[in-house]
């Protein structure tokens, strides 16, 4: 199978999920989005990529030099849990702490330059698989933006568009609404929270994986799914910005 030209512009495309900005008062902070300086980062193109055996090696090769660079958490602990597992993971992302379903904070994410979110992706009608980059700063502010105008209105349950999001266009086939985050085969650990939180995706976990998440951070996890995406997101909010849910 020939593989598509990565150089044709015009063969690629993006997940845009645009949100209009808030027109209520919320008990929410807004978020002020400062200027952050364009490193050099591995993470450079933020559209959605055909996969090819080449641009996912070079992928992984850039998130192994970013974990190599980034400072090793301050406390790996080889407790044990009653159950026999070790309460630390190997960080699977340089996003992800070294606890389970734990991302790391976007003040710390900034002060290492982690500013690309990257994840895989696949169509679900041809099985073709895809590499996508989001930007930090401009999705976690798009999502943001949502929470403070629809809070009022969720009462602790996830909106239809969390519960159903609206995926791309496979770039192979041309069928709309296909390309969802590659979970099948993914253990539970090693789930993309970050990446599934940035582009509003959580929606396509299972309810199994959300209680996972659940579950690790210690949040009730009873009810029906629309109930336990919604705390998904506010847990992962939280963790990445902890300093807005301190009062």
């Amino acid at each position: 199978m020939q593989s598509p030209n990565p150089n044709d512009d015009d063969d690629l495309f993006t997940l845009s999920l645009s949100w209009n900005q808030p027109t209520r008062a919320s008990n929410f902070p807004t978020l002020i989005m400062q200027p952050q300086p364009q490193p050099q980062n591995p993470f450079i193109n933020p559209r959605l990529a055909p996969y090819t055996a080449s641009n996912h090696n070079n992928m992984n090769a850039a998130v192994d030099r970013v974990q190599a660079n980034a400072p090793v958490p301050s406390s790996l602990s080889r407790s044990r849990r009653r159950d026999g597992r070790s309460e630390t993971i190997v960080p699977p992302f340089p996003w992800a702490t070294n606890r389970r379903a734990t991302v790391q904070t976007r003040k710390y994410l900034l002060e290492n330059k982690i500013l690309k979110i990257r994840g895989d992706m696949e169509c679900r009608m041809c099985k073709r698989k895809y590499l996508m980059v989001l930007d930090l700063e401009s999705k976690f502010s798009e999502l943001w933006s949502f929470i403070q105008k629809e809070k009022e209105s969720m009462h602790d349950r996830a909106p239809s568009v969390w519960l159903k999001p609206v995926l791309p266009r496979c770039y192979h086939c041309g069928q709309e609404n296909s390309v969802q985050p590659s979970l099948a085969g993914t253990k539970k650990k090693a789930i993309n929270w970050l990446f599934l939180l940035l582009g509003q995706m959580l929606g396509c976990c299972t309810l199994n994986h959300l209680k996972y998440f659940l579950k690790h951070t210690n949040r009730h996890r009873t009810g029906a799914k629309d109930r336990n995406l919604y705390s998904t997101y506010m847990g992962l909010c939280q963790q990445l910005v902890p300093e807005f849910f301190s009062s």
